[in-house]
C-alpha cells in the first residue's frame, strides 16, 4: 500500500507539474512583445477578409482561454498547431528535427556515465594519492570550460587541424550521422562529466569511511569486490538523483552546441522559432522540456527506494 500510494502521489504531482508548466508556456507568449500576425503577413497589406482568414485559421480570433483549451485538447491528439514560419504542423516540424537532439543526447549520456564514473570511481578508490589529486584537478579545470568554448575548441583541434571529424551538419545515413555527433556530444558532455565525476568521488568517499567496509576489507575481499558490493552498490543513490537533474540541462544545452555545429535538432529550431516569434514551436518544445525533466525525475524517485532501500526505512522511522 505503501508504494501505491507513493506512485499516486509521483504521478498526481506530475499531472499537477505539467499542468502548471502548461499555462505558464502558453500564456507567457502574451507577455512577449510582437505581434504574431504581422509576422504571418510580412509586412503586406491584405485585404480584411485575407487577415479575418489567416486570423482564423491559427486561432487568435479566440479568446485567451479558449486558446488555450483548443491547444491543450489538441495536444492530447499529438497536435500541437501550425507553425507560423514552416506553414506545416508543428508535430511534423519536431518528429522532422527530434532523431538529431535525440542522437545527440544519447551519446551525450553515454560519455558522461562512462567518463564520469570512471572518473569518480578513480578518485575515489586512489583518494589522497598523486592520482586523486591530478583527477580532481582536471574535473575543476574542464568544470570551468562553457559549452561554446569547448565546441569552438573542439571544432579548431580534432577538425581543422587534426581532421578526424565533421564540423558541421548532420551527416546522411546512420554511421554518418553518428560520426557527425561525436564532436557536439563530446563539447555539450564536457561540464556535466565534471558534475557526475565529483558527485561520484563524493558519494564513494563517503561510503569507503563506512564500518561495513572496513569490515569487508579485514575479512580479506578484494578492493574490486569491496568497491563493488559495498561501496558503489550503495553510493548510486547521489548519482541517480544528479543523474535525473541532467536531462534538463542536456536539452537546454543542446541549443548553443547545435548551433555551434549546425545541426538541425531541435535546440537549433527553438533559437529560430524564438527570433521569428513562432509561438506554437516554441510552446511545444518548451512544453516537451518540461515534461521529459519531470517524468525523469518521477521516475528517477520511483527508482531510488530500490536502488537505496534505507531511504524507505528512514522514511519509515519518521
Amino acid at each position: 500500500m505503501n508504494i501505491v500510494r507513493s506512485v499516486g502521489g509521483k504521478l498526481a504531482g506530475l499531472v499537477l507539474t505539467l499542468f502548471l508548466a502548461s499555462l505558464l508556456v502558453f500564456f507567457s507568449r502574451f507577455l512577449v512583445p510582437g505581434d504574431p500576425l504581422s509576422f504571418l503577413l510580412r509586412g503586406r497589406k491584405p485585404s480584411p477578409e485575407a487577415i479575418a482568414a489567416v486570423t482564423e485559421q491559427y486561432g487568435l480570433n479566440l479568446s485567451p482561454w479558449e486558446q488555450y483549451l483548443k491547444w491543450i485538447g489538441g495536444i492530447f491528439t499529438g497536435d500541437f498547431g501550425r507553425s507560423m514560419q514552416y506553414r506545416q504542423s508543428v508535430s511534423e516540424v519536431l518528429l522532422d528535427r527530434l532523431p538529431v537532439t535525440l542522437g545527440l543526447v544519447i551519446i551525450a549520456g553515454l560519455l558522461i556515465t562512462v567518463f564520469g564514473l570512471a572518473a569518480g570511481i578513480l578518485a575515489a578508490v586512489k583518494r589522497g594519492t598523486w592520482v586523486d589529486r591530478t583527477v580532481v584537478v582536471t574535473l575543476t579545470a574542464f568544470g570551468a570550460i562553457p559549452s561554446f568554448v569547448a565546441a569552438v575548441g573542439f571544432i579548431a583541434l580534432f577538425a581543422v587541424q587534426l581532421g578526424w571529424f565533421p564540423s558541421f551538419g548532420s551527416g546522411e545515413g546512420f554511421w554518418d550521422t553518428i560520426r557527425h555527433l561525436i564532436l557536439p556530444s563530446a563539447a555539450l558532455a564536457l561540464v556535466y562529466v565534471v558534475l557526475i565525476g565529483k558527485v561520484t568521488r563524493s558519494a564513494m568517499v563517503e561510503q569507503l569511511g563506512r564500518e561495513h567496509v572496513e569490515v569487508a576489507t579485514s575479512r580479506g575481499l578484494t578492493q574490486a569486490a569491496v568497491v563493488r558490493r559495498h561501496v558503489l552498490r550503495n553510493a548510486v543513490g547521489p548519482i541517480l538523483t544528479v543523474s535525473g537533474m541532467l536531462v534538463a540541462g542536456l536539452l537546454v544545452s543542446s541549443s548553443i552546441i547545435e548551433s555551434a555545429f549546425g545541426l538541425s535538432g531541435l535546440g537549433s529550431l527553438l533559437v529560430h522559432s524564438v527570433d521569428r516569434l513562432d509561438f506554437p514551436v516554441v510552446q511545444a518544445i518548451v512544453l516537451l522540456v518540461v515534461a521529459v525533466f519531470v517524468a525523469v525525475n518521477a521516475v528517477v524517485d520511483l527508482l531510488q527506494p530500490l536502488v537505496d532501500p534505507r531511504t524507505v526505512a528512514g522514511a519509515g522511522a519518521r
